[in-house]
């Protein structure tokens, strides 16, 4: 991922009644260790709880834009908007990005860090990464080989991080190009961020994954597959699910599509569409959800049964105490077996 311009900010607070200063750093464009810093900082990044939004727009009536198109509604917002016009400079636009975040870190926090701004390309997709970075005591060796003290970034201690799509927002073409860190712990500090950051939720992943996983469980019971194959498409929808959660990337319904059925590829899409789940064509996966969601299968005295786990205590209830299985929402084929079985 070519770094285009990254800068670093130092914000100095030692208590939770002093008030935080700040060091301005300059704008330097791609360096190695630059690069493999990012990469650190996106391993860490991808595997937090997150969520995923846009910016907020007001009309132009009520903001300075004569041009009568929306603007965006936060000054970080603007501001951003300014630095891709060339209107202000990277060291400039991040020093001041820096500058209003202080009060943030006065009210929520009792020690500093350092802001890192990256403004990045991958293909024809930019993106600017900022996070609030921490360092840790640690310890190394010396040229002598002997132990000393070295301080580290503690890129595991990730509280304040977002990942903006600079393409996707300009284009208009999405609502959730925002990604930020939610750290459950620190439930103030996050609205407060995402408050600054002007951002709105724009869709909630883990809402969105369930019904996905609902889709798939629908379509897998509507094509009346053998047991194998019904787990053999559950495995190849989680794998490449929780593939692009480890990416920080979406689910792309048209490629998960294309992996669960080869043979007919749009068979699952078109299935999505025809019911009208309300899903976008790009879904954040939620890796909690993909990680609850298997299938229960069984098989004795003639009997094959099998169901995704989030039915049970839905659609299908386990008695303990009598050792029953109860099903509620009797697939309709097998209804129709039955009573034509009865006749």
């Amino acid at each position: 991922m070519p770094i285009l311009q990254t800068c670093a900010h130092r914000v100095d607070k030692t208590g939770d009644e002093q008030p935080a200063t700040l060091t301005s750093g300059e704008a330097m464009s791609d360096t190695a260790t630059a690069e493999s810093l990012l990469t650190a900082f996106n391993s860490s990044f991808h595997g937090k709880p997150k969520a995923w939004g846009h910016f907020v727009e007001n009309e132009a009536e009520d903001s300075d834009d004569a041009d009568g198109e929306t603007a965006p509604s936060s000054r970080f917002a603007y501001e951003l908007a300014r630095y891709r016009r060339g209107e202000i400079n990277f060291t400039d636009f991040t020093r001041q990005t820096t500058e209003s975040l202080t009060p943030l870190i006065d009210a929520h926090l009792s020690i500093g860090g350092h802001w890192w701004f990256v403004h990045s390309r991958q293909g024809e997709a930019e993106t600017l990464t900022l996070t609030l970075l921490h360092q840790r005591d640690g310890y190394g060796f010396d040229p002598d080989l002997n132990i000393v003290p070295a301080r580290q970034l503690n890129l595991g201690q990730l509280m304040l991080a977002a990942r903006i799509d600079l393409t996707q927002w300009q284009r208009g073409e999405s609502r959730q190009y925002i990604t930020y860190v939610q750290d459950r712990g620190n439930k103030k500090l996050v609205e407060a961020f995402r408050q600054w950051l002007g951002c709105q939720e724009g869709v909630n992943a883990g809402a969105e994954t369930r019904t996905l996983l609902k889709a798939f469980s629908d379509y897998v019971e509507n094509q009346d597959l053998p047991e194998e194959a019904s787990r053999e498409k559950t495995d190849t929808l989680i794998d490449y699910a929780s593939a692009q959660a480890k990416r920080g990337e979406p689910i792309t319904l048209d490629e998960l599509s294309e992996l669960v059925d080869e043979q007919q590829p749009k068979a699952f899409y078109d299935y999505i569409r025809n019911q009208d789940y309300g899903l976008a064509a790009e879904i954040p996966p939620d890796k909690r959800t993909l990680q609850q969601f298997k299938r229960f299968a069984g098989r004795a005295s003639g009997v094959s049964i099998s169901f995704d786990s989030h039915l049970l205590g839905n659609s299908i209830e386990y008695d303990d105490e009598r050792d029953r299985l109860i099903i509620k929402q009797v697939p309709g084929q097998l209804k129709d077996q039955i009573k034509q079985r009865g006749q």
